[in-house]
């Protein structure tokens, strides 16, 4: 497997170059952006269509900066001081596992209140150079699309929140044993954890700023699912555990013309080091399974992908708000449905029936898609005849 992005690319190109960003982080992050692109674009669509009309806002021109302004500005300064010059000075540990260094307590303290003051008097002369004698109150207007990075930023925070708070609940004995390795580890998070903490938070931004919660769902559907497939790519390159079950069967024929790790693998050197330790391999990430698997986030990125494409391809037939949304629902539910009959979870008492945390979730997403037929068009039938 590849832990950092360097180890993929020394084994694509033959380098031998050390980078320390996480495979994982890195995917992530790429994840977020595509998701960001694909909401862009459906904003502006939406807007050339008059679907989500711009919102007219009032600002306060040649105003002095004010408390919080300045005090936002002074603790983005220490947390860059801090961190940016702390991976300079330990960065040996940093590079042993960047991930672990960015949240711990280890930094430049002394850069890291520099910088927060400078940032602070740059933010505070900043605005006392444009400042006017009488601030004057203007309108501007707001075009949906100029909302994307913050919309993406909410959904971020608390889709991570989300995710945590899900995976904890599943993994409760950890928490017990390790309650600040658990918290503040990036391993093992929930989707559909961050999925819906994520989706109540970017529904509560875009009503602040006047956008209708059927539309933001359908702007976010096809967002949502190609953000979860690039995702899933990092989870298949570094071996983060959300693999499979046990997998010695033979690979079936008409699978033939694949490689063989399409069906199953051992996620040598897996980047949470779970496994049987490596002979001749010294350093981190020396470990492989004992048994192959099934590489359960490799189908989960290739049905991620189809899916986007059935999304995208339809989304300017779809006349209804809120039914694309729906159809993303009914689709992801059963993509996660039919994956958890493979993969390793813990199993919970349904009616004596034994279900996963994300199957129990697939199902109500599944149900919840149904019944948005319903709900959205009674909404729009309203709204067409208001």
């Amino acid at each position: 497997m590849f832990p950092r992005i360097s180890d993929l690319l020394n084994y694509l190109f033959g380098t031998n170059i050390n980078i320390p960003v996480q495979t994982y982080g890195f995917m992530m992050a790429l994840a977020f952006i595509s998701g960001g692109y694909i909401m862009f674009l459906e904003l502006r669509r939406k807007e050339k269509e008059g679907v989500i009309p711009p919102q007219k806002k009032k600002i306060l021109k040649g105003a002095p900066a004010g408390k919080m302004e300045l005090t936002w500005s002074a603790i983005f300064g220490f947390i860059l001081g801090w961190k940016g010059f702390g991976m300079i000075q330990y960065y040996s540990l940093f590079n042993a596992n960047p991930q672990d260094f960015i949240l711990s307590g280890q930094g430049n303290w002394l850069a890291g209140l520099l910088f927060g003051a400078l940032f602070a008097l740059l933010s505070y002369y900043g605005k006392k150079k444009r400042a006017l004698k009488n601030p004057i109150e203007e309108e501007v207007m707001v075009h949906p699309w100029q909302l994307t990075g913050t919309i993406v930023l909410v959904a971020a925070v608390f889709g991570i929140i989300g995710s945590k708070i899900f995976d904890t609940i599943e993994h409760i004995g950890d928490l017990s044993r390790d309650p600040l390795g658990t918290i503040f580890s990036f391993s093992g998070l929930s989707f559909y954890g961050g999925l819906i903490v994520a989706t109540f938070a970017v529904v509560w931004y875009a009503n602040r700023n006047m956008i209708r919660y059927p539309h933001i769902f359908d702007v976010t559907a096809p967002a949502l699912i190609l953000a979860y497939a690039v995702g899933r790519i990092g989870c298949q390159l570094s071996g983060d555990g959300c693999w499979g079950m046990i997998n010695i069967a033979l690979q079936p024929s008409w699978m033939s013309f694949l490689p063989s790790w399409t069906w199953t693998f051992s996620f040598p050197h897996n980047v949470i080091n779970e496994g049987l330790a490596l002979p001749q391999c010294s350093g981190n990430h020396c470990y492989v399974l004992p048994y192959p698997v099934y590489p359960t986030s490799l189908y989960e990125t290739l049905m991620g992908f189809i899916i986007f494409i059935i999304l995208w391809s339809i989304r300017k037939k779809i006349r209804i708000p809120g039914y694309l949304f729906s159809i993303y629902l009914i689709l992801n539910g059963i993509e996660r449905f039919l994956i958890e009959h493979i993969r390793i979870n813990k199993l919970y008492n349904v009616l004596g029936i034994y279900l996963t945390q994300a199957e129990i979730i697939a199902l109500i997403l599944i149900l919840l898609g149904g019944v948005g037929f319903v709900f959205f068009r009674k909404i729009n039938f309203r709204t067409e005849n208001a």
